[in-house]
């Protein structure tokens, strides 16, 4: 097996090739680059030196990714022969994907792999827009970077932003967290005479800057909380501030018992908006169960219980774990194959049950929700109707009980008996796989609303309720429906 030799022609123009690179470079046997289109490769033509490129293969494919492979597949090959020098931009260790599949053969034994020096673009990149590194940036790439990965009070340096098509999809991406105006520059050929520095609001991106394969754009870190409010250290920022020695009052006070109610109210909040079907109010009332959570983890942080990072642990370890086909190599091929493999997870995480099957199933805040559990328990060990005949049959002869008891009864019976109807309800409702819950707070809300309506009217008569009859305000309460329904 030969050598495969890795080496960087720097980031700028001949002028800046060190020497030691230039020697190496003159005396390979057989010398393949990347691409041609460096400045470097422009100067040693002219001095005869032979090479081939791997321009083609970028032709060949639509996405880089295979391009990369299929370039470090060649050079492989090419070792078989001879022994082979392959000249990359930069430094063959910085934003370089071929060397790292290359570095990754070698480690599988496939190459004999050795790799030179070159000066990177990082360098004079620095230089030209005079920042100091030890603040902090990042590196991205372009091509295959996220919004999840900006740091947004860091440097951010984004290479691999080759033309017009990819500088349009680094700024869609990065207007996911930043303004619009939100000022970026452009660096081209950084450290050479060429040098070119261009800055534009990030919507202009990609319409009034050129770019080539010299390009790298940067983003400076943001300077308000103001301008990060999309950055999730902003908000947890911004609670722990509320509950800090300056804070507010309010939040400072709070505990977890005390915040009950709330993240109840804000849960229900947020499905009467989906119920309206309006997005914007969706977005608002999550924000107000998010903030909830927060709360809820900064006071565990403050009490040195618990942390946000152990509630993201928590929650991330539980779905990869529960979800096996989708991060492991268990195969399911239906949404009740996916349940059923969750519930067998679950019982296997927490072993042979000592407790009563319904312990866990109890919640205080809502007793439609607490019947929907037990019931919804008791059927998955088989204690229940066949089918929702049984339940229909169930719900009648309860509620000829309870008419009895209205007639012969005390109010203690009636009481029981009442009970025993709403608790077939809920039967029905999950038989029908229906929320209780959701069904109850959606009549309360249109209860409210057309109530509303009916009180809006009396309100425009000049007259109080007391001077309408039941009939009357039936009227009003009819209208109410009718406008729902147009």
């Amino acid at each position: 097996m030969h050598t495969l030799t890795v080496i960087g022609l720097g980031a700028g123009d001949f002028e800046q090739l060190q020497m030691g690179v230039y020697k190496k470079l003159k005396a390979a046997t057989q010398l393949f680059v990347r691409t041609v289109d460096h400045p470097v490769l422009n100067a040693l033509s002219e001095e005869g030196l032979q090479f081939a490129s791997f321009d083609t293969v970028y032709e060949k494919h639509g996405t880089f990714q295979p391009v990369y492979e299929e370039i470090a597949e060649k050079l492989i090959e090419a070792t078989v022969i001879a022994d082979v020098m392959y000249a990359v931009p930069g430094h063959p260790l910085v934003a370089e994907q071929t060397v790292q599949l290359l570095i990754a053969a070698a480690d599988e034994g496939k190459v004999n792999l050795v790799i030179e020096g070159g000066q990177s673009f990082l360098d004079p990149i620095f230089g030209a827009l005079k920042i100091d590194p030890i603040e902090g940036f990042q590196l991205l790439d372009g091509t295959s970077f996220s919004m999840n990965d900006i740091n947004m009070r860091q440097h951010v340096l984004i290479a691999q932003v080759y033309d017009t098509f990819s500088a349009s999809e680094v700024k869609l991406t990065l207007m996911e967290k930043y303004d619009d105006e939100y000022p970026v520059t452009v660096v081209t050929a950084a450290g050479s005479s060429q040098e070119k520095l261009v800055t534009v609001p990030l919507y202009e991106l990609d319409q009034s800057v050129e770019v080539n394969n010299l390009t790298t754009v940067y983003v400076p870190p943001v300077k308000s909380q103001e301008e990060a409010l999309r950055d999730w250290t902003t908000f947890r920022e911004i609670i722990a501030t509320l509950r800090g020695p300056d804070g507010c009052p309010w939040d400072q006070q709070q505990t977890h018992e005390s915040l009950k109610k709330y993240l109840l109210e804000e849960a229900h909040e947020y499905l009467a908006a989906v119920d309206a079907e309006d997005d914007f109010a969706m977005i608002e009332e999550l924000g107000d169960v998010l903030l909830q959570v927060f709360l809820h983890a900064q006071i565990g942080e403050d009490q040195g219980y618990f942390s946000l990072e152990d509630v993201l642990a928590s929650i991330s370890e539980k779905m990869i774990r529960r979800h096996p086909h989708v991060f492991g190599d268990v195969s399911i091929e239906n949404a009740e194959g996916v349940i059923a493999n969750w519930e067998a997870i679950k019982a296997e995480e927490k072993g042979i049950r000592e407790k009563p099957l319904l312990d866990e199933e109890y919640r205080a805040s809502s007793s439609l929700q607490t019947a929907y559990n037990y019931q919804k328990r008791a059927a998955k060990v088989g204690f229940d109707w066949p089918d929702v005949n049984g339940a229909w049959d169930k719900f009648a002869e309860e509620w000829q009980e309870f008419r009895i008891e209205v007639t012969k009864g005390s109010n203690t019976t009636r009481l029981d008996e009442f009970g025993d109807v709403l608790f077939t309800l809920v039967n029905l409702a999950r038989f029908y796989k229906l929320s209780p819950e959701e069904a109850m707070l959606h009549a309360n809300e249109k209860f409210a609303r057309r109530f509303g309506y009916v009180e809006e009217k009396v309100k425009a008569s000049g007259k109080p309720f007391t001077e309408y009859t039941l009939e009357q305000l039936d009227a009003f309460w009819d209208e109410a429906k009718q406008l729902e329904r147009k």
